[in-house]
């Protein structure tokens, strides 16, 4: 009937058109099963509407399934799944017949984005005697075959570049333990080591401390000569600025408090940060791993809208190193933030590219 235009050079043929459910040998919602049925470490796993739920005694499915999550937040999620499990009630199992390959079926389904189908109510569901007649398109079973194995060496890509991504993030909040606790220490240039670290407050190693200005939402555009910073970051530009050269800043209000980043030129700090800046004694750079290290979020005034003090924060004892000895912490740490940040953008690159 027809085909797609990028394609496996060696196949020619048409792709044929069917109902979802013709092409499969199963395709229903799993077992209901209650929570003191389910355990954290023996026996079979328990499969869901999002994936792993834990294990129990007995199974209800043996084989190679797709899940799709057919209640709630999780309606339309799509997972796949091999071997003996429990596909619980809020979970639709379902496998190709001989004809057609579940692998691919799973990429397809995810591909649908089935949570645009679902019944509405409080509660979203999927249907299944609804999903049952969608119309699909396939090729033979040797391309779909082919084209389910190419899309898996993708995911398996993903996968890795994920895991070294995590792993990197680790090994930085760990070296961040060890650095700022002094359990490692840098030697300066010509290798002797250097002077203890000095105790104050954090006010007086810093030469400005106060949020930001207050902006409205009309004075704020997406182009302009200079951008506006937030408690998250960049909230778009505006025609003026309140402050030049390198400023950390604080989100000090909201789900945001405790946020921090560190910015440069000329811009505008808005109220929803506090803008800090290092006296020459020391480095920016070093204080904002610092205060990232330090989960600022834990000193917010309890309210309703958490908020961070400025009266406060400069209060904090600071226990500090010689510059020189700041700025090789915050050059090492910033090595592995580029390679995080590189990562993550290989990770974001696969993810279009697939």
């Amino acid at each position: 009937m027809t085909a797609p235009k990028l394609r496996f050079r060696e196949f020619y043929n048409d792709w044929l058109a069917n109902n979802l459910g013709e092409v499969c040998s199963h395709f229903q919602s799993g077992k209901s099963i209650t929570s003191k049925n389910i355990n954290d470490s023996h026996g079979f796993p328990v499969y869901g509407g999002n994936g792993l739920r834990g294990f129990t005694d007995t199974f209800t499915h043996e084989g190679k399934f797709v899940l799709v999550g057919r209640q709630g937040a999780l309606c339309g999620n799509v997972n796949l799944v091999d071997g003996i499990n429990y596909i619980s009630e809020h979970a639709i199992a379902i496998q190709a017949n001989t004809d057609n390959s579940t692998d691919l079926l799973a990429y397809w389904l995810d591909k649908m984005k089935l949570n645009r189908f679902s019944e509405a109510s409080a509660q979203p569901g999927l249907a299944v005697k609804k999903l049952v007649k969608f119309k699909i398109i396939l090729p033979t079973l040797k391309e779909q075959t082919k084209i389910a194995s190419f899309l898996s060496s993708v995911d398996d890509k993903i996968a890795q570049l994920t895991q070294e991504h995590e792993l990197l993030s680790e090994y930085k909040k760990g070296m961040m333990q060890q650095l700022f606790s002094q359990k490692i220490r840098f030697q300066a240039d010509d290798g002797s080591a250097f002077e203890d670290w000095k105790n104050t407050r954090l006010g007086k190693a810093c030469s400005h401390f106060q949020s930001g200005k207050s902006i409205t939402a009309k004075d704020i555009s997406d182009s302009g000569s200079f951008p506006v910073y937030g408690g998250n970051g960049l909230r778009g530009f505006t025609d003026q600025f309140t402050h030049e050269g390198e400023f950390i800043l604080v989100g000090r209000q909201g789900a945001l408090c405790g946020n921090v980043n560190l910015v440069d030129g000329p811009n505008y700090i808005s109220e929803h940060a506090i803008a800090i800046q290092v006296n020459l004694e020391n480095s920016n750079k070093w204080l904002a791993y610092w205060l990232d290290k330090m989960k600022l979020n834990r000193f917010s005034e309890a309210s309703a809208q958490p908020g961070l003090a400025v009266n406060k924060l400069v209060r904090f004892e600071i226990n500090l190193p010689q510059k020189e000895e700041q700025r090789k912490i915050a050059n090492f740490l910033s090595a592995i933030d580029q390679k995080i940040d590189n990562v993550a953008a290989q990770i974001d690159q696969a993810k279009i590219w697939k």
